[in-house]
């Protein structure tokens, strides 16, 4: 696997990544080899661009025709039919597999691997999506598009390492996507943090926030979640990098509108 790795040029990994984090027709135009779906978590952040980017225009383009309300709803809408909700199914079985596995792995995993979605993932999500908008609604129009669009990326850059520092937790035959991520090199995770700061580090310009609680919390949700999955399951999946991605996120979002309001 690792040979054909080396033959696989860096476009078509990138391509891969939008193919797999997107329900846009890329693989119309182009189908990468297998082997780089191995590589999608790299370039993670750079489909952030585009999920948040999309997110953030609608959500601006809304408030010129729209109630303020409608347009934030319409930009949370418009990146759950960009994304097929990929990370909220991630979340809603993350929820269900830890909500009612009772602290036994396997439960655990048995549970978040059933397409069924259960009370906890239920709640979990109406209560996610309850705070995501009450917090971009609680920014100016301007200063909510480019929080969304900075803190997409970012959240899957701090995601990205659990694929690091945890094996996967089942057998790679069991994976729900078919897919199993390769250790990161050490010129991805320098990619990858470009690829997260850079938006980051843009909104900050742009707005003036002070960068330090922006750093500090995301990066503690992280590491806790961290923490409680190695606890729990002694390995990651990739339910659970897509809950960690949105929780990370939404403290991010939290943090801004927290700074904006004081």
């Amino acid at each position: 696997m690792e040979a054909n790795m080396e033959r696989t040029h860096w476009y078509d990994r990138v391509w891969a990544a939008f193919i797999f984090f997107t329900r846009l027709p890329f693989w119309r135009l182009h189908e990468p080899p297998q082997a780089c779906y191995r590589t999608v978590v790299e370039h993670w952040p750079l489909t952030g661009w585009l999920t948040g980017g999309v997110t953030a225009v609608t959500l601006w383009l809304g408030t010129q025709y729209l109630p303020y309300a409608l347009a934030v709803l319409l930009a949370i809408v418009a990146r759950l039919l960009l994304t097929g909700a990929l990370h909220e199914d991630g979340l809603a079985d993350f929820l269900d597999g830890f909500g009612g596995g009772a602290g036994d792995r396997t439960r655990i995993l048995t549970i978040m691997k059933d397409s069924h979605i259960g009370t906890y993932g239920v709640l979990g999500l109406i209560l996610y999506e309850l705070m995501l908008a009450a917090a971009l609604f609680s920014l100016n129009p301007i200063v909510a598009a480019c929080a969304i669009w900075a803190a997409d990326p970012y959240a899957k850059m701090l995601t990205a390492p659990l694929v690091v520092v945890m094996p996967y937790a089942r057998r790679e035959e069991e994976a729900k996507a078919k897919v199993v991520y390769r250790k990161m090199s050490w010129w991805a995770g320098v990619s990858l943090l470009i690829q997260g700061l850079l938006p980051m580090g843009v909104f900050i310009w742009m707005t003036n926030i002070y960068w330090g609680w922006l750093l500090i919390v995301p990066c503690v949700v992280m590491c806790a979640l961290s923490l409680y999955i190695w606890r729990r399951l002694r390995g990651y999946t990739g339910d659970c990098c897509g809950a960690v991605c949105l929780l990370v996120e939404l403290s991010t979002l939290l943090v801004i509108v927290a700074e904006m309001v004081w």
